[in-house]
């Protein structure tokens, strides 16, 4: 019997290991009922797996997929036709793979939740839970057109994160690759004219000589070791709880960033609650799936607290505010739309208001950042600058 490999997770813990099956479908259903999601599965000897191969599916494909799928339905197609169309007209060949995989769990007699829970990478529990709730109150046209505005909504939110971070980032890479630059091909050209000439040198321009000496010497060792670094952070961020808590709590008390990551933190949780609420997701199973598919490991461990406290007997919007997470406006709209039993509509009104936020805060921030980048950039091409001019300084003195 064949072996697989998988990497899954069973709650919060990552789950890796082998497992004897038939078959990688046999194989997912033995794990499911582990309680294991699947996130990866190979026969053990026959697939190599390489990461720079491995091609996902955008969340920009799933919100276009999932607005057509609820278009036809709507129009009255059968789910098989609809699935078919859909499976033969995407450019994505994973996604295209997915989609007919699922059209044939389909016709085989499997509904369609259960289906798409057979690609957690792809439809994750959020998708499934929604998808199911239709079937079962006959509504699935109505829960996949909230489904793509939902999808719709966090694709303008991940492309606002990208906003705020790829700007700073081209920066303090491109300032990096020119001091690198410099260290190594200038700076020596000047040490060894300074050593001719005899010349006394300050402090600041021995600290860039040294570092030069550093750079030219060991510069492949110095990248080895900073690529080792960021893949061993890298890992260490998605594999344990430890480091997502880490790094996500330091990105959420980073000065300007945080308070833009903590408001699309905020609008893509009164997202995913409206959206399930409405659509009949029980209080407490929306709030671990919410939980779950919350983005940062600080909010997943406030909702889930938020998801205990509200099992125990207590009201949503006091749960949430003893987190210490949310703000004093979120708990307030989610107190009165408890009162009202409009807890949904409420939470759409606060979903809006932050997503506008988020756009207000982007653009504030990339209107800070700029001069703060430029000045920075300034600063330290300057300072290596100064500190190579000022033996030459004190040489011209002296021959005055």
């Amino acid at each position: 019997m064949p072996t697989f490999e998988y990497r899954g997770r069973r709650g919060d813990q990552v789950m890796t290991g082998l497992i004897e099956a038939g078959s990688k479908d046999e194989a997912r259903a033995l794990l499911r009922r582990q309680q294991i999601i699947v996130d990866q599965l190979k026969e053990k000897g026959r697939e190599i797996a390489l990461p720079f191969l491995r091609r996902g599916v955008p969340l920009k494909d799933l919100a276009v997929f999932t607005r057509q799928f609820s278009v036809m339905i709507d129009a009255g197609l059968p789910i098989l036709q609809c699935l078919e169309i859909l499976a033969g007209q995407a450019q994505n060949k994973v996604f295209q793979r997915t989609l007919t995989a699922v059209r044939d769990d389909v016709e085989a007699g499997s509904s369609l939740a259960g289906a798409l829970r057979k690609h957690p990478t792809v439809f994750d529990d959020l998708y499934c839970n929604l998808v199911a709730a239709g079937e079962a109150g006959g509504i699935l046209d109505t829960i996949l057109q909230r489904l793509a505005a939902y999808l719709e909504k966090i694709v303008k939110l991940r492309r606002a994160v990208r906003s705020a971070l790829t700007y700073p980032a081209a920066v303090i890479v491109i300032a990096s690759v020119v001091v690198w630059v410099i260290l190594t091909y200038v700076i020596p050209t000047f040490r060894d004219l300074f050593a001719e000439l005899g010349a006394t040198l300050p402090l600041p321009t021995r600290i860039v000589i040294a570092l030069s000496n550093i750079l030219t010497r060991f510069g492949w060792i110095v990248l080895i070791l900073l690529v080792v670094a960021f893949i061993a952070i890298r890992r260490w961020y998605k594999t344990t709880r430890a480091g997502r808590m880490t790094i996500d709590r330091f990105l959420l008390h980073t000065p300007i960033l945080g308070g833009v990551l903590r408001k699309i933190a905020v609008a893509r949780f009164c997202r995913t609650m409206a959206t399930l609420i409405s659509s009949g997701v029980p209080i407490i199973e929306a709030l671990e799936v919410t939980a779950k598919t919350s983005g940062n490991a600080v909010v997943e461990e406030a909702i889930l607290k938020v998801r205990t406290e509200v099992e125990a007997g207590r009201g949503i919007a006091e749960s949430m505010d003893r987190t210490g997470v949310f703000p004093a406006i979120v708990t307030h709209m989610v107190s009165v739309g408890e009162q009202t039993g409009a807890l949904d509509t409420m939470m759409n009104k606060v979903a809006e208001f932050y997503e506008e936020e988020v756009d207000a805060a982007v653009e504030g921030f990339m209107a800070l950042i700029e001069p703060v980048m430029i000045a920075f950039l300034g600063l330290v091409i300057g300072s290596i600058v100064v500190s190579m001019y000022l033996p030459i300084f004190g040489l011209v003195s002296k021959i005055g």
